[in-house]
């Protein structure tokens, strides 16, 4: 069975994000970028999928520009067998995102696809249910287990209510929640394994798919800054700021 991986190029989630001082965008210069915390997830699942000889091969695939190889070079460092990237140089939607993966399961035809529930720059936590829809198959969605037996894959949903246990018919697509597993580290070894592992770059034009854009910014400000708080002596004294200052009672 193959395995493909979706991944993204994000912010390091390390890093405090700056705003642009015209309020456009967020400010990328000379910031640390990283792979997208539960795209990390989503690899560690399909490497350990292989290493268990569920899976013969896990290929990794990233939508963006040139800088996106330094994440697939890294996927392919934490044990991704071969890497794919769909040059775009502006950021696409989610929509036109699904739309260039659909293309490339088609070509790849894998048995199960598996993302990040969502990204940590953009937070929308739409692309994995929108490729599950445009391949028409089906999905299991904020996975903390995930357990294959012959053609069914067995998914533990995280919900409000708890958790939910769903079985899809295989090819299927799965997004991954926070307590699927702990991603493990990348050995300077496979480090170095991985700039010899293959990565092909492919373009929109060649998958037959015109990258857009649905969604216009429009502003960006960064979270009002935390006033200091203040020590009252009595309990009058509290209620009197509360009622009159805080205007909460």
């Amino acid at each position: 069975m193959k395995v493909l991986v979706a991944v993204k190029r994000v912010i390091d989630y390390n890093v405090k994000a700056r705003v642009k001082a015209d309020n456009s965008d967020v400010d990328l210069a000379n910031v640390k970028m990283a792979l997208n915390p539960f795209c990390e997830i989503a690899i560690e699942e399909a490497v350990r999928l292989k290493e268990a000889g569920t899976a013969d091969e896990v290929v990794v695939v990233s939508v963006g520009s040139k800088s996106c190889d330094e994440q697939i070079r890294t996927a392919l460092a934490l044990g991704c067998d071969r890497g794919i990237r769909i040059d775009t140089p502006d950021s696409p939607d989610s929509l036109s995102v699904a739309k260039l993966l659909a293309k490339v399961v088609e070509q790849e035809t894998p048995g199960l696809v598996v993302l990040g529930k969502q990204a940590i720059d953009s937070d929308n936590n739409q692309t994995g249910q929108m490729l599950a829809a445009l391949l028409n198959r089906p999905q299991g969605t904020f996975a903390s287990a995930v357990n294959i037996s012959e053609d069914k894959v067995q998914v533990t949903r995280e919900i409000d209510g708890g958790l939910q246990t769903v079985e899809l018919a295989m090819p299927a697509i799965v997004t991954t929640d926070l307590r699927l597993n702990e991603p493990r580290y990348a050995s300077l070894p496979n480090i170095m394994k991985a700039k010899r592992k293959p990565l092909t770059v492919i373009t929109p034009d060649e998958l037959g798919v015109t990258v857009g854009s649905n969604i216009s910014l429009l502003r960006v400000d960064p979270p009002a800054e935390r006033q200091a708080g203040v020590k009252v002596s009595s309990v009058d004294e509290l209620v009197e700021k509360l009622r009159n200052e805080a205007k909460v009672i």
